[in-house]
This record gives structure tokens, C-alpha cells and sequence, in this order.
């Protein structure tokens, strides 16, 4: 974990080329997990004021204090638009938040969980159990894979796609972002087309 250590106290600052000429800094009292996966770096920190953090690839991803935030925008904006959503597919959203603003819409009847690192969840349900609480529901259904395999796999499946994934930083990330774009396009919008 990259930190800046001021005093008797540690910092952890994130500096994104998303946002030139700034940073987001917390003051951290400890650090709880402190791992490598297959896919990333995963951090988990107590904040003197947040609450914990996680962080991915040294990029912030949520805290207990503001993810509700984040949270409850990215899942019910959709989930509302739409006129009958029942079946949900969430690509990403390891930290389990996305997934427990999900299940509690009456009429949603399956939300499938897609994150491709199986160790964003295990660290979640151990640091995060507000958030996670939505693995527990009889309507979640996990699926530890590759988000874009999984929804070329099961065309036209889903009422509602939505993408809880880290910001695209690099040409890779921005080619994988825009890859996600077409095959949902692809598949969905097509298809209703027919």
C-alpha cells in the first residue's frame, strides 16, 4: 500500500490520471488485509474517519462511511427505469453493495453476481458485513469468472445489466470498457430489435 506517513500518523493518498492535479487522502489507523490475487492488489484499511476502505490497484473503491452513496445510484437508477426488472446480472460489485441494493426490490426476483476475482468477495464479507449482507439472500446467485464470457454465455438472460467495475485507467482498461459496451449492444439491443 503506497502511503504518506506524516508525523506519528500514515496517510494513504490516491492519485488517479482520471483527476490531474488532485488527490484523496485518508488518515489510516491500521491496515486489515494486505494481499495480492491473481488479478490485483486488494488493501483493506481502518480509516480514523471513514470507517474501512477498500482498495484495489491503489485505487479507492469504497468505505463504510460513503459507499451508500455510490451504492444505491448506480443499482436503483436502472432498476427503476426499467418498467419489470426481474432478472438482474451486476458485472464486478465484489464488495457485495451493488448486490444488496438489488435484492431489495420486490419484484426482482434473481440478481446473478459476476466478479472475476473471488478474493474481493471473501475480503468483503470478513471487513464489509453491511455491504455484503446481499450474498445472503435466496435471490443472489454468484459466479466467480470473467464478466464478458459470462454474458456472452447467456444472451438475452437479463432485464438489467449493471457495471460495477473500477475506473478504465490505460488503453487496456478502456478497450476492455468499450469490449463490454458492444457485446452488450450486441446481445441485448439487438436482440429486442428482432
Amino acid at each position: 500500500m503506497d502511503a504518506l506517513k506524516s508525523s506519528s500518523s500514515t496517510w494513504f493518498s490516491e492519485l488517479s490520471p482520471l483527476w490531474p492535479g488532485q488527490a484523496f487522502s485518508l488518515e489510516i489507523e491500521r491496515v486489515l488485509e494486505d494481499l495480492r490475487s491473481d488479478f490485483q492488489h486488494i488493501v483493506v484499511a481502518q480509516t480514523k474517519t471513514y470507517g474501512n476502505m477498500l482498495i484495489l490497484d491503489g485505487a479507492i473503491q469504497v468505505t463504510d462511511r460513503d459507499e451508500c452513496s455510490y451504492q444505491e445510484m448506480i443499482a436503483h437508477i436502472p432498476l427503476f427505469a426499467h418498467p419489470n426488472p426481474r432478472q438482474v446480472l451486476i458485472v464486478g460489485g465484489g464488495d457485495g453493495g451493488v448486490l444488496r441494493e438489488a435484492v431489495r426490490h420486490p419484484g426482482v426476483e434473481r440478481v446473478v453476481l459476476c466478479e472475476i476475482d473471488g478474493k474481493v468477495i471473501e475480503v468483503a464479507k470478513k471487513h464489509f458485513p453491511a455491504m455484503a449482507v446481499g450474498f445472503e439472500s435466496p435471490k443472489a446467485t454468484v459466479h466467480v469468472g470473467d464478466g464478458l464470457a459470462f454474458m456472452r454465455a447467456h444472451p438475452a438472460e437479463f432485464d438489467v445489466i449493471i457495471t460495477d467495475s473500477s475506473d478504465p485507467i490505460g488503453l487496456l482498461s478502456a478497450l476492455c470498457l468499450c469490449a463490454c459496451v458492444c457485446v452488450c449492444y450486441t446481445i441485448y439491443f439487438s436482440l429486442s430489435l428482432s
